[in-house]
């Protein structure tokens, strides 16, 4: 395994990532956290670590400058968040540590979940993000991107996350290949005992699901 800071270029300036990778990985997931963190979030490095201890690498970075994060108004940018998702994508395809057939997905927490729905639908086919995962996410911020989305999607929000649980059901309704999972008990953070670890393992199983059959075979997610 192989762990690095690293520096992604945006505009004049950078911001900076946490890259792990591994000689053979099933997929490199490509974290957007939500308002109010960074890449630093501990719940998002919860799922990453389980991640890389199943197989897959993982970036988690941060979308804006330390400039930018001083405006609230663009932890909402979704544009932004989005752009910055893609230019980071494009970037790690660049690295000699990542091979060139290694496939991408996206895990999106809160805002950055719409955002990770966005950059997912305007990136190029050839580029493309095969899965996209949100936790306790706003798809709902992704706007006309949530009808034209074909990336798998799985939506994962908490039963005691009120009013977001209706946002992720209205978002369901108009993407064309998800999958919402409500998890019982749990708040819009995750904070109760034993819910991120179920977030972990129903993110897991999404990722490693969609891989094409030609690589992996994986029994269907339990629900």
């Amino acid at each position: 395994m192989l762990f690095k800071e690293i520096e992604i270029p945006i505009a004049n300036e950078s911001v900076k990532g946490d890259l792990t990778v591994f000689a053979k990985m099933k997929a490199v997931i490509i974290f957007a956290h939500g308002s109010d963190s960074s890449r630093k979030s501990p719940r998002n490095q919860a799922v990453a670590q389980y991640l890389n201890e199943n197989g897959f690498g993982t970036l988690l970075f941060d979308l804006l400058t330390p400039e930018e994060a001083k405006d609230r108004k663009n932890v909402f940018n979704i544009e932004l968040l989005a752009d910055r998702l893609v230019v980071a994508t494009r970037f790690l395809r660049k690295l000699s540590e990542v091979r060139e057939e290694v496939r991408f997905g996206y895990f999106g927490a809160s805002t950055g979940a719409g955002a990770a729905i966005k950059a997912a639908d305007l990136i190029s086919v050839e580029e493309e993000i095969y899965a996209v995962v949100s936790r306790g996410g706003r798809p709902d911020l992704a706007g006309d991107s949530l009808n034209t989305l074909k990336t798998p999607t799985l939506l994962i929000v908490g039963g005691n996350d009120a009013g977001v649980i209706e946002l992720n059901e209205l978002a369901e309704e108009k993407l064309k290949n998800c999958i919402l999972v409500i998890i019982p008990g749990a708040t819009h953070l995750f904070i109760e005992p034993g819910t991120m670890e179920q977030v972990s393992k129903k993110a897991l199983e999404w990722f490693e699901q969609q891989l094409p059959e030609a690589l992996y075979q994986f029994p269907e997610m339990s629900v």
